[in-house]
């Protein structure tokens, strides 16, 4: 939420994400920062629609 809030400006969150990672197990920081890039992702294709590169299934 800090990112979202801070448009993703890591600095901003650096304190919040410090006690994140020295509270939770390692698994749990990896399971969100995927979570959220796949979130972003998925935000993105919903607005923008998907795009295939040019050089697809050419030869």
């Amino acid at each position: 939420q800090c990112l979202d809030r801070h448009a993703g400006d890591a600095s901003e969150c650096e304190k919040l994400r410090l006690s994140f990672e020295a509270r939770c197990p390692q698994q749990w920081v990896k399971y969100f920062d995927k979570r959220r890039d796949f979130l972003q992702y998925k935000r993105k294709l919903e607005t923008e629609g998907y795009h295939p590169p040019e050089a697809a299934g050419k030869s």
